[in-house]
């Protein structure tokens, strides 16, 4: 193994080793830690991007930890699917953390090193091959996530954020006993390994892996937020401060991760079973959530309450998509994915920056004249117009971008993702059919109803505002928002390398036998005395 090959357990221990060293340092230190902290995104950021040309070689590159050869060591594993998790992750980060540094990471204590750990926690979640570490960094990734919720106290966060850890204490218990049940019936957790033991489990052991199936998939669901498991979702997320909550944009795109992993490889045809997440209702599952989250995003008056409603509607529709279980269907999936992720993650900070225009009171106001209407509305207007200021106006131009990915209007990478997943829907037209254009109608739907509830909020803070306020906003906090929505304009210009790009990652996860090859025949270093000989 040459030394680029340690570069894929990098993404784990830089983090981990960033966030342990942070801890020692006394929170005044704040430029120190902040720096410290940003250095140690940015080459994540560097790494990100070096791996995903690694992947795009078309096979599987495998670490073996403790230099024990699969199924017996740990063993990372990065193929296309994973490298695109990393970056995508990377990016998000780094956007929420110059965000932070605005005042956000002075707020509470250790803001820096949770941020890192959480980074370690996916990091690790996407690279590992068995499903013992996935629980690891599973968990590694929630303890993170408990402490940045609360940052910045209050009642309302520190509320939404035991509603938060109990769910989640759930969804790991559940982990750990699925788990458990898939260990005892195969003997094994290792994923290559797991894709031949499964066929041989005698019939009358198929029930207790059925069993550890379905409770592994409803922990991956919580997760995920698929409906009725989704209530959580957007109290915690419209609790979160700015920069937590977007970089949380991605923790519910790790169930779906996961979904996409294990289906294909574990319970496919390459494995010989069906003892799976079944596709039917996975299929209907996300069409409920999508549903509930179409109809959350026309109801909130909030627009944090918006977004979190807008996690919502992406879970739904790439659940539906995953049940698809097709190579289109899932590319499509993919680039719908890392448009999403980035536009909420955008939207989520944003926000932060234009409620500082709006008058608590005022926005009452506005909300009750749009409901009961304006009494002196037959009054002649004073003003025939009013000139917005210039930070109002790039913010306005933001926030349109933002409604036009989040709607999926042409033409920027929201309408690409829904358009690539529609022609997969009709293409798969003839296995669940009705379902199928049930999706196709609800996608729409869901673009529509998105578009008039930005359009609603625009107005009543752009437009018709009762007072209006001139925000105050930093450089530092502004950019993260741009470079974000500029990487959902730079994805629509390199749609086609990006699907390509995709396509090859979904092909490699629905034939796995790539995958299991390269895990099960990577060999160990020869000791120096072996090399000898």
């Amino acid at each position: 193994m040459d030394l680029s090959n340690h570069l894929i357990i990098a993404p784990i221990l830089l983090p981990l080793l960033t966030g342990a060293l942070l801890l020692l340092f006394d929170e005044r230190k704040h430029t120190l830690k902040a720096l410290l902290s940003v250095g140690s995104t940015l080459l994540l950021v560097a790494m990100g991007m070096v791996l995903l040309r690694v992947a795009d070689s078309g096979t599987a590159s495998v670490y073996l930890l403790g230099n024990w050869a699969a199924p017996f060591g740990i063993v990372l594993v990065l193929d296309r699917l994973s490298a695109v998790m990393l970056l995508v992750t990377s990016l998000l980060a780094i956007a929420s953390l110059f965000f932070s540094l605005a005042r956000w990471d002075k707020m509470g204590s250790h803001f820096h090193s949770l941020f890192q750990f959480l980074l370690m926690g996916l990091n690790g979640a996407f690279l590992t091959g068995d499903l013992f570490n996935l629980f690891v960094f599973f968990e590694v990734v929630l303890s993170a996530s408990y402490g940045l919720l609360l940052h910045g106290s209050g009642p309302h966060r520190v509320r939404a954020g035991l509603h938060y850890i109990a769910m989640n204490l759930a969804a790991s218990f559940l982990f750990l006993v699925g788990v458990a049940l898939i260990y005892g019936v195969t003997g094994t957790l290792n994923m290559a390994d797991l894709v031949g033991r499964i066929g041989e489990v005698p019939p009358e052991n198929r029930f207790l892996l059925e069993a550890g199936a379905a409770i592994l998939g409803i922990a991956f669901l919580v997760k995920a937020g698929m409906w009725p498991l989704c209530f959580w979702l957007p109290s915690a997320y419209s609790a979160a401060a700015a920069p937590v909550a977007a970089i949380f944009a991605v923790l519910s795109k790790m169930g779906i991760y996961v979904l996409l992993r294990l289906s294909p490889l574990l319970f496919g045809a390459a494995a010989g079973s069906s003892a799976g997440f079944d596709d039917k209702w996975l299929f209907a599952g996300g069409l409920v959530t999508l549903a509930f989250g179409t109809i959350g995003v026309l109801a909130s008056q909030a627009m944090v309450r918006l977004a979190a409603f807008s996690v919502l509607v992406s879970s739904g529709t790439l659940l539906a998509a995953v049940a698809m279980s097709g190579d289109r269907s899932t590319a499509a999936a993919l680039y719908y994915m890392i448009s999403s992720t980035l536009t909420i993650g955008a939207l989520f900070l944003l926000i932060e920056l234009l409620e500082r225009a709006q008058d608590p009171a005022a926005a009452v106001l506005s909300v009750t004249m749009e409901a009961y209407g304006d009494g002196d509305e037959d009054e002649p207007e004073e003003e025939v117009g009013v000139t917005i200021p210039a930070t109002l106006a790039i913010l306005g131009v933001s926030f349109g971008v933002c409604g036009i990915l989040l709607s999926g209007l042409p033409p920027l990478s929201g309408f690409v993702g829904k358009f690539a997943l529609l022609s997969a829907a009709i293409d798969a037209g003839n296995k669940i059919s009705t379902l199928n254009w049930f999706f196709f109608g609800l996608l729409i739907t869901s673009g529509l109803f998105a578009m008039v509830a930005m359009v609603r909020a625009g107005i009543r803070i752009f437009w018709a505002p009762v007072e209006i306020i001139v925000p105050r906003v930093r450089v530092i906090e502004f950019v993260p928002v741009a470079f974000l929505l500029i990487l959902c304009i730079w994805m629509t210009a390199q749609a086609g390398p990006t699907m390509r790009y995709l396509d090859a990652a979904a092909n490699a996860l629905h034939d796995p036998t790539g995958y299991v090859h390269d895990v099960l025949s990577a060999a160990p270093i020869p000791s120096p005395k072996e090399a000898g000989h």
